[in-house]
């Protein structure tokens, strides 16, 4: 049996950027970042002050008291996004087979929030007092596992965790789950809430975070003035259909997910691989399974973090990939706006590749200002760009040495 395909027929999403997936899309094309002075929690004896937080989030606008004290922030995330997507799709009582839909939903951390409280629980009231919720609350798995419940959907259910890459891998694991005829509905993404002090510590003692002060110069993907990312937080979701069941049902459809590449550099645990081969044939493998060639492809949703050594080596690894036609294609960085999601990121980026095909419209790289030599594509850095869009990419990377990627195409009937 060949592969079947596999197209995106809902979307949804909660960022620094917008509450639902049509606000972030709307902030993205309007050249607005959600950067901002950190409100989580009192950042006086830490040299990073500015987070990418979800404004003015109330979890009980979303659940019952008692549902929201039972779900990590995390967790409330993701089954926003999973809801909107879902809904989005249009498949309330339209699931034929729920064991024919199945969820891959990746973090990269988990519950850290509920670490923290409940570890400062155990310290200062002693062991009685650690909660009984603690552990379902904490573990990764339980954002894809919520989801499966509360959507009833009870095929192939699991979590992706590759750091950074997460959501993206969880794309690609959805996508052949559909590919090879094992479901027909899955839904996929990522949530992330790791703006905590032990995860802005642990990030800080990295070196791996801004400590500008100035939002609109700490998160600046390919600018040589670059020192580090700007913790996000949010939740993205996509459902991936295969397509003549989307057909059949008259599903709205936005595009197709038609390749997936995943390597890894077997390198360094926090070091991108400086060559960028790996990372390359991640690129190269998405197309290869999309059966497109470089020339095809109008855009790229960069990992873009904003840090030193990140951006130079995916500049690199475009360079290896594309070859002369590297300079040809538009490269663009989220980040900038939405700061960096971590184990979500892949999700809110795909997100932005869908749309930039549906909306024909390229998202800039904001307040990329200051050129590198070592960072010299074409980085949409002049502002958004209304043009055809037929092949989208989103690249992602991880601690660990983890690469994924993941190529959007417009529907052709």
């Amino acid at each position: 049996m060949g592969k079947r395909r596999v197209v995106i027929t809902g979307i949804g999403a909660i960022s620094p950027i917008g509450k639902t997936a049509p606000e972030m899309w709307k902030a993205m094309k309007a050249g607005q970042h959600g950067i901002a002075e950190n409100t989580a929690f009192d950042t006086t004896n830490y040299e990073v002050k500015l987070a990418a937080e979800v404004k003015g989030f109330d979890p009980l606008l979303y659940f019952s008291k008692m549902e929201a004290k039972r779900l990590d922030r995390y967790a409330q995330f993701a089954l926003i996004s999973a809801r909107e997507a879902f809904e989005d799709a249009d498949l309330a009582g339209k699931i034929e087979d729920p064991y024919r839909f199945g969820v891959v939903y990746a973090s990269g951390i988990g519950g850290i929030q509920t670490i923290e409280t409940e570890q400062q629980k155990l310290v200062e009231k002693g062991v009685r007092r650690v909660s009984p919720m603690f552990i379902p609350m904490a573990i990764v798995n339980m954002g894809a596992g919520n989801i499966a419940i509360d959507l009833g959907a009870k095929g192939h259910c699991t979590s992706v965790v590759t750091a950074c890459a997460s959501a993206t891998h969880s794309l690609g694991e959805a996508l052949r789950m559909i590919q090879y005829g094992d479901a027909d509905i899955m839904l996929a993404g990522g949530a992330e809430a790791s703006i905590t002090p032990l995860g802005i510590a642990g990030f800080q003692a990295l070196r791996a975070l801004s400590t500008e002060t100035n939002p609109n110069r700490a998160s600046i993907p390919f600018d040589r003035e670059r020192a580090g990312f700007i913790m996000g937080e949010g939740g993205g979701a996509l459902i991936l259909e295969e397509y003549e069941h989307a057909k059949r049902r008259g599903a709205k459809i936005y595009a197709e997910l038609a390749g997936f590449g995943s390597t890894c550099d077997a390198n360094h645990i926090t070091a991108p691989d400086a060559s960028g081969e790996s990372g390359a044939r991640a690129l190269l493998q998405a197309l290869a399974d999309a059966n497109v060639t470089c020339q095809e492809v109008d855009y790229i949703n960069a990992h873009g973090t904003s840090t030193p050594l990140n951006d130079k080596t995916e500049t690199t690894a475009i360079k290896v990939a594309f070859g002369e036609q590297a300079s040809n294609v538009a490269v663009g960085s989220t980040k900038s706006m939405t700061g960096h999601l971590l184990g979500a990121a892949g999700a809110i980026e795909a997100i932005a590749c869908v749309m930039a095909i549906t909306d024909d419209y390229l998202p800039q790289t904001l307040n990329l200002e200051v050129p590198d030599n070592d960072c010299d594509l074409d980085y949409i850095a002049e502002g958004g760009r209304q043009q055809l869009v037929r092949v989208a990419l989103s690249n992602s990377l991880g601690f660990g040495g983890h690469n994924a990627a993941v190529a959007f195409k417009k529907v052709e009937e």
